[in-house]
């Protein structure tokens, strides 16, 4: 079985680096999960709701009132969800990194096993078909 190895070691790789080095972008986005997971984010979510309610007398009317907190949480929204889009795509991709390489690692103790146990070969070729082993190697 061949782990993914991260190229400045000999150990394999953590899932966020087994497709090389972080963007900026990527490093951001984790940093703004991170954050907007906790209930600090949570809090000011509130603690915002709460500032704008008596803004209602300062605004010269209900709509106005309306558009400043509606146009505040779209875009607060927006770019949450652009950047939470971005680090459930790459924990995505480590899951199936890590699904292929058990998938790897099962058809190879297979084919050891199956000069002992010839249904093994069997169950081997049908787990290569299942998963695309044979086209993904290929690919690498």
């Amino acid at each position: 079985m061949d782990a993914v190895r991260s190229p400045d070691a000999d150990t394999p790789a953590t899932p966020s680096r087994a497709h090389g080095r972080l963007s900026v972008f990527d490093r951001f986005a984790t940093a703004a999960s991170a954050l907007t997971a906790k209930a600090t984010f949570f809090a000011f979510c509130v603690i915002l709701v709460i500032a704008w309610v008596p803004t209602i007398a300062l605004l010269p009317s209900v709509d106005t009132w309306q558009l400043v907190i509606n146009t505040a949480t779209t875009i607060i929204t927006f770019l949450l969800v652009a950047l939470l889009q971005n680090t459930q795509r790459r924990s995505d991709e480590a899951v199936q990194d890590k699904l292929n390489a058990l998938a790897n690692g099962l058809a190879d103790l297979m084919g050891e096993l199956g000069a002992d146990h010839p249904e093994l070969n069997r169950h081997r070729r049908e787990l290569r078909d299942a998963v695309g082993l044979e086209s993904r190697e290929a690919s690498d």
